[in-house]
């Protein structure tokens, strides 16, 4: 008789994403459902009770949509996996209840999952990578370079010191007048920048931490650099003018994040040397970027191990992510208890010490 494919519902509510998803334990993905909240782009960023409340509204209709579009019922499910934190409270907690309440209803596990390890364990999902491998996460809120060495084990490299890449891209869209969120509008606008090597010199812009030893990140200088910019400038901005500041931007936060990236290789391969299959993972939302992602394919050709990427569409936050990391932990019998907290705040590494 055919071994029946494990399955697990995930859901994802920290941010302006409501999203459902079915993953099997054979990596197929039956259901990927993400609803993008529009009423941010007023307010130019996310307003967490806006967020918290559009999820309400939403996250039943999608639980339901997503078990249609799968043709499977609460009963063919193994488990149901959620994002626990970090993340925006309100949000967090909608997902966090909807879970609970599948689980104690239907009587199936429940995995609290770090909306982070979601993101470092995607990959896992669509490639086969195995452990250890050297991870850049960098998306709205974090920029971390870890080495992940299993479901739930991380060592952090290097984190950012004041802001994350993706609120720096956020920043910049701001101040151009760009549309939310900031880091496709700015990749959009990059491309307008038909001489490049005139936008790095009428626009030098800096790159902080180049240079320098470890992997630690820091981005404010550069947003605070961009703005110094743009107030020089009208207050209508050419477009050639905000094509050329997109395109320097982007260059300064390719060189900040190779540099980083290419220390933390280092690293990764001196406290790994036997690993046969070394490999370079980038996830997060700012991965989808094609610029910085050509700059860390080179860098994996540089040192010979493989780049990975998931594809963009897991790269932004989804709920498969949390679907498969629940499903990598039912795996391993690492399920939770109806009575978990949340985590506003919840450090990858914090993962290694519990486990």
């Amino acid at each position: 008789m055919k071994k029946v494919a494990k399955k697990v519902l995930g859901i994802e509510t920290s941010c302006d994403e409501t999203a459902v998803a079915i993953v099997t334990e054979d990596k197929a993905l039956l259901a990927n459902l993400v609803l993008s909240q529009q009423e941010h782009a007023l307010f130019g960023g996310v307003v967490p009770e806006i967020a918290a409340r559009a999820h309400l509204n939403h996250i039943d209709t999608l639980v339901q949509e997503a078990l249609h579009k799968s043709g499977l019922s609460f009963g063919d499910l193994d488990a149901v996996a959620v994002t626990a934190g970090p993340g925006l409270i309100g949000g967090v907690l909608v997902g966090v209840m909807t879970a609970k309440a599948i689980a104690a209803v239907h009587g199936m596990p429940l995995i609290a999952v770090n909306h982070l390890e979601g993101h470092a364990l995607t990959v896992r999902l669509t490639e086969d990578v195995p452990f250890p491998y050297l991870l850049l996460l960098v998306s709205g809120g974090h920029c971390q370079l870890l080495i992940v060495e299993g479901v739930g084990k991380y060592r952090r490299l290097g984190t950012t010191l004041d802001d994350a890449a993706g609120e720096a891209f956020d920043k910049t869209a701001k101040l151009l007048g760009l549309s939310y969120p900031g880091g496709p509008a700015v990749e959009k606008m990059a491309l307008n920048c038909d001489n490049p090597a005139r936008a790095l010199e009428k626009f030098p812009l800096p790159t902080p931490m180049v240079g320098k030893d470890g992997c630690d990140f820091s981005f404010s200088g550069l947003k605070t650099a961009v703005k110094r910019i743009v107030d020089k400038l009208p207050e209508t901005i050419d477009r050639r003018d905000a094509a050329d500041i997109c395109h320097s931007f982007q260059h300064s936060v390719a060189m900040i994040l190779n540099d980083r990236t290419e220390q933390a290789i280092k690293q990764y391969l001196s406290l790994h040397p036997q690993q046969k299959n070394p490999s370079l993972v980038v996830a997060g939302g700012v991965a989808a970027n094609k610029m910085l992602r050509q700059g860390l394919e080179h860098l994996g050709k540089k040192y010979n191990i493989r780049f990975v990427a998931p594809p963009l569409d897991l790269c932004t936050d989804n709920a498969a992510m949390i679907a498969w990391a629940g499903m990598e932990r039912l795996r391993l019998g690492m399920t939770d208890s109806l009575d978990f907290p949340v985590y506003p705040r919840w450090p990858l590494e914090s993962l290694s010490a519990a486990s």
